[in-house]
């Protein structure tokens, strides 16, 4: 196993997560005790040593599941991460109630890392509001030694994370963000790492694998990767993507099966960062899999000037491609519940002013409508 230093850890440069723990019949809430207890013995054994759970994953179990785990093994052989949930507005008054509930779920005195959960457009502000004391809250347990390292998880855009950096970042010792080769630019995975490096804060990895998306890919790019490294896995070209990246020290994967894990560990057990080709030919291959999907929007803003309902139309571009390309899911919905009803695409009044002036000769007002169907 790799291993990262942090401060004065030794971290598995690997990380479980327990956002996607096996299942028993596919339900959700109903985690099988019995073969994440399996994983988690053999992930230990193989030298992982940091887990990552929070209050809402598998509707709240995750966390009573990874408790009853965890028991079996030594406090100081293992990290342990959870978040205080700010996805739900309706937690923001509730920080001291669901902290001292995770402590009691997670069978715990204290927690190694501990993250504002998803900062985004729509929490911003109420994270940032002193009225609710989250920071506060969370600063004091960690003058108490209950939480020994804080954080924050990111999927809103760049000027929410500057925004949450620009009042907390001198307090952040780590920031976990979406990032793998399809979101190097198409997420803007790239601006966030610049941003996080310029507060000398380490990145915390999810989705590496993209929900899973980049563990197979067609044909013709399986074949082109496989030119460039004959024995290495389709899953593991993202891993080696991180792995190149300097300021990358935890990687976590939400591995539901054995298989999954005992795969990605072997991935683990060396570190082989990407040549300029085979970057490249990342990357190329990531632009191929999202002009499939994506609008070939540049934000060059001619349309802004010419909309007379105000429309951010990049931005709503962005989330429409977001949403197409992920085929549903949370981002975009999340992002546009913080804004009013007079700036979302179903503000748009199909006049079509935009199109006239856009030079990818995207038809807006059609984009416009159908996202506001797809949004229902």
């Amino acid at each position: 196993m790799i291993y990262k230093n942090f401060q004065d850890l030794k971290l598995s440069a690997l990380g479980m997560g327990a956002m996607r723990l096996p299942t028993i019949d596919g339900d959700d809430h109903h985690i099988d005790e019995q073969a994440t207890k399996e994983m988690v013995a053999y992930a230990m054994e193989k030298g992982i040593n940091y887990y990552d759970t929070a209050w809402g994953y598998h509707g709240g179990v995750s966390e009573i599941v990874m408790g009853k785990v965890l028991k079996d093994y030594p406090r100081e052989s293992f990290s342990l991460a959870t978040k205080f949930p700010g996805y739900d507005l309706f937690n923001m008054n509730k920080v001291d109630e669901i902290f001292e509930k995770q402590l009691e779920k997670c069978q715990v005195e204290y927690f190694d890392f501990y993250l504002f959960h998803n900062v985004c457009e729509m929490n911003i502000d109420a994270y940032l509001d002193k009225k609710y004391g989250i920071f506060d809250y969370l600063w004091k347990q960690k003058e108490l030694g209950r939480i020994k390292h804080l954080g924050f998880s990111a999927h809103g855009d760049l000027p929410t994370m500057n925004k949450f950096l620009e009042v907390y970042g001198d307090k952040m010792e780590f920031c976990q963000i979406q990032l793998n080769y399809l979101d190097y630019f198409f997420q803007d995975a790239k601006a966030k790492i610049d941003l996080l490096n310029e507060y000398h804060i380490p990145v915390w990895v999810m989705e590496p694998l993209r929900g899973g998306r980049l563990a197979h890919l067609s044909d013709e790019h399986t074949n082109e990767l496989k030119t460039l490294r004959t024995e290495e896995t389709t899953p593991a070209w993202a891993f080696r993507f991180l792995q190149s990246i300097d300021s990358v020290t935890m990687v976590l994967s939400g591995m539901s099966n054995f298989e999954q894990l005992k795969e990605n560990i072997k991935t683990f057990e060396e570190e082989k960062p990407l040549n300029e080709k085979e970057w490249d030919t990342l990357l190329s291959i990531s632009s191929q899999m999202l002009e499939k999907k994506t609008l070939p929007c540049t934000a060059c803003r001619y349309c802004t000037s010419h909309c007379p309902m105000g429309l951010d139309i990049p931005f709503l571009l962005g989330l429409y491609n977001e949403h197409c390309f992920t085929e549903g899911g949370f981002i975009a919905p999340m992002a546009l519940s913080a804004l009013p009803d007079d700036k979302k695409p179903s503000a748009c009044i199909g006049c079509r002013s935009c199109e006239g002036v856009c030079p990818q000769q995207i038809k807006i007002s059609e984009v416009m409508h159908d996202f506001t169907e797809k949004l229902g």
